[in-house]
């Protein structure tokens, strides 16, 4: 594999003189990373909470409008470039990314099928309406959710305080947040945020590539959805019906696959080897030096 793009560049700008020409405490509130976190969020957060349950195409062209919005956020607010979501190389990112999700899920799958853990049976759906549902759903909710939790929240924090303390952040976070979740455990949060938290949070220092990281996400999640398996709690409409036998520390129970011990020593080890590549090719940054 390659190493990720090579951009780098400084964030912010001076203390009295904005993208848009704002000046003063304000401007300074604005450009900080708290300050177009926030902005952030709030619109991209929006532009998800009204378009990621609608029907056909919609949560597709509403992760575009997300994209649009993080865009002008990143441009306009916290006056900084966005090579992280540049369309040259987007597609050879989101494939490699695709493909390293799709394996993520495809060995823990085949791996408890073999022990007897997991046995499949045709649900007897149609073949392209699920697809296509799949589809939509899954990839509108991939670049949404990386737009704010690697995009913003990683990117924000990482200029804060380093590389490593925004991805044990953000990771905990993810798991956190996943506790509202249907059958959800303690175990399943804290699985959730070193299966997602870390592997998604080491694979964008590793390529700093929003498409590279929705890539991983969205092949994880459609797999799942395809395969009848829960994704975080909730029963999909898929291909199959999945029948689960045994311990649920080992076949995630009703939870589903991401509360398995096993894709949190897969993901674990996957992510384990993006940072050593994201060190070597200098994605990883320490905390920022604040001398007095």
């Amino acid at each position: 594999m390659g190493t990720g793009s090579d951009t780098r560049y400084e964030t912010g700008s001076g203390p009295d003189h904005g993208p848009a020409g704002r000046s003063g405490r304000f401007g300074r509130i604005a450009r900080s990373p708290i300050g177009w976190l926030l902005a952030g969020v709030a619109g991209v957060g929006l532009v998800s909470g009204l378009t990621a349950t609608g029907p056909g195409p919609v949560p597709v062209l509403g992760a575009a409008a997300a994209v649009a919005v993080y865009w002008w956020v990143m441009h306009r607010v916290a006056g900084r470039p966005t090579p992280e979501i540049a369309r040259h190389g987007a597609v050879r990112e989101a494939l490699l990314g695709g493909g390293i999700g799709l394996g993520f899920i495809l060995v823990p799958v085949l791996l408890l099928t073999a022990c007897g853990g997991y046995s499949f049976s045709w649900a007897g759906r149609g073949f392209i309406p699920v697809l296509w549902t799949t589809v939509m759903v899954q990839l509108g909710g991939s670049i949404t959710e990386e737009l704010l939790f690697r995009g913003l929240a990683l990117q924000a924090l990482e200029q804060m305080w380093g590389s490593r303390a925004a991805v044990v952040i953000t990771s905990l976070f993810f798991g956190t947040a996943h506790l509202g979740a249907a059958e959800a455990t303690l175990w399943s949060a804290l699985a959730i945020a070193v299966e997602a938290g870390v592997l998604l949070g080491a694979a964008f220092l590793w390529r700093r590539s929003i498409w590279f990281v929705a890539g991983v996400h969205f092949t994880w999640n459609a797999a799942e959805q395809l395969l009848g398996i829960p994704v975080s709690g909730h029963t999909p409409e898929g291909w199959f019906t999945l029948d689960v036998h045994g311990p649920a520390f080992l076949t995630g129970g009703g939870f589903g696959l991401e509360a398995s011990i096993v894709p949190v020593l897969v993901g674990a080890a996957i992510a384990i080897r993006m940072l050593r590549r994201a060190h070597r090719s200098g994605g990883i940054k320490p905390r920022p030096y604040k001398g007095r």
